[in-house]
């Protein structure tokens, strides 16, 4: 008997979603996803367009609206975070503009954990502010704070987890309650985690953000950004906002990202075990005041971590270098950077490459001296994202600096 059904079968595991979901092949049977390098596409005949370009047929009309390899990344995205949709943008602060440009207006009220990425915050608490839109900065990890923030103008909850560069984790499913008895959203940066470890729509969530610029694409080549969550929001909602702000990912960029999410879970298997090994040595390090790192015992939120984070602790790890006043400490920071020749001294993360950075005059350098006290980013925090470098190689190359520091 002669099988003509190729759909793809319910019940996938995770690691086959991540190959196989992707719009239909072309005539061509190309078994690697085509890269449509267009940015129009040619209609039938005039009443086919016309409705194409009202909305009322599906098919392509534009780039900056929809393209198939742009689709192919969007569909292949929802399916590994277990939400209805999902939608492209040109980078992770794209994706979060795109949020804030469709859900809030002037009166509206945001609730925000002051340890988001530093341009969220800066993009949240002061752009928005210019529109009249109101942001209330709380701790990540105190419900309390979180509860007592909430006003009848709220309109949406926002957090990362873990976070960037201290990797506190907040608890999702507590928070999307919050957010739902107060008639909000609960927006999830996921970036640190991915859906290999953590998928928020599965513990509440509502959206879920993406930098695929970081551990989607793997290798540090491209900008992208996302939000999952469902179709309602993502195409009545979302979709105009892409289509007259423009902040559409391109197919080229979609492209590089969708072949990234067919490695992405034994990367971050690889990564997140490296990382582990490497924080615990760190810990045992004479020059190390500090390690953060959800994996370990001795981290604040450890327990909640593992049960939300596929019981791994993602692949960032930083430390505090000791050093009597913020002075010394940041010297000793530099010291320890600057020693490395391994490493790759780049604000980025989610390379293959370990990267090493300095938060408080990189991610989060245009942060006031309050506000980076307030996020806990002192002057002597060193962030790593570990890639695939061999863990002692990384272990000899940190020591180099911390093997080092003046008395």
């Amino acid at each position: 008997m002669h099988v003509t059904d190729r759909s793809l079968p319910p019940d996938l595991h995770r690691d086959t979603l991540a190959v196989r979901v992707a719009l239909e092949r072309s005539q061509y049977g190309e078994n690697s996803e085509a890269l449509y390098l267009t940015s129009s596409f040619v209609q039938p005949d005039a009443e086919t367009s016309a409705r194409r370009f009202a909305g009322t047929e599906e098919g392509f009309t534009y780039t900056r609206t929809s393209n198939p390899t742009v689709a192919s990344f969007e569909q292949r995205l929802a399916a590994l975070e277990g939400t209805e949709a999902a939608i492209a943008a040109s980078s992770g602060m794209g994706a979060i503009l795109m949020m804030c440009m469709g859900l809030l207006k002037a009166g509206d009220h945001v609730v925000c954990s002051r340890s988001v990425f530093g341009s969220t915050l800066g993009l949240i608490g002061t752009q928005f502010a210019k529109f009249g839109v109101e942001t209330t900065f709380v701790s990540q990890t105190d419900v309390a704070q979180w509860r007592d923030a909430i006003r009848p103008t709220t309109r949406l909850l926002f957090a990362e987890t873990p976070t960037n560069p201290l990797t506190e984790v907040c608890d999702i499913r507590t928070l999307a309650g919050l957010a739902h008895d107060a008639g909000a959203l609960l927006a999830v940066d996921n970036c640190f985690c991915t859906p290999v470890l953590q998928r928020p729509a599965e513990l509440g969530a509502d959206l879920v953000i993406h930098s695929g610029t970081k551990y989607l694409d793997g290798q540090g080549r491209v900008l992208a950004g996302a939000i999952c969550g469902p179709s309602k929001l993502v195409h009545d909602v979302f979709g105009p906002v892409v289509r007259t702000a423009g902040m559409a990912l391109s197919p080229f960029n979609a492209w590089i990202v969708l072949k990234g999410l067919e490695t992405l879970g034994i990367r971050m298997q690889a990564q997140c075990a490296s990382a582990l090994a490497l924080a615990r040595w760190l810990e045992a390090q004479p020059g190390v005041a500090r390690v953060y790192y959800p994996g370990l015992a001795s981290h604040p939120q450890h327990e909640l971590a593992m049960r939300q984070q596929a019981g791994l602790g993602s692949a960032v790890v930083s430390f505090d270098v000791q050093g009597e006043t913020p002075e010394a400490a940041r010297r000793n920071a530099f010291h320890v950077i600057d020693s490395t020749r391994v490493c790759s001294v780049t604000a980025n993360l989610g390379d293959t490459k370990t990267t090493i950075a300095h938060p408080a005059t990189s991610s989060h350098g245009r942060l006031s001296e309050t506000q980076r006290q307030a996020a806990g980013i002192g002057q002597g925090l060193v962030r790593l994202a570990i890639g695939l470098d061999h863990i002692t190689d990384i272990q000899t190359d940190l020591l180099r600096g911390l093997g080092t520091l003046a008395p």
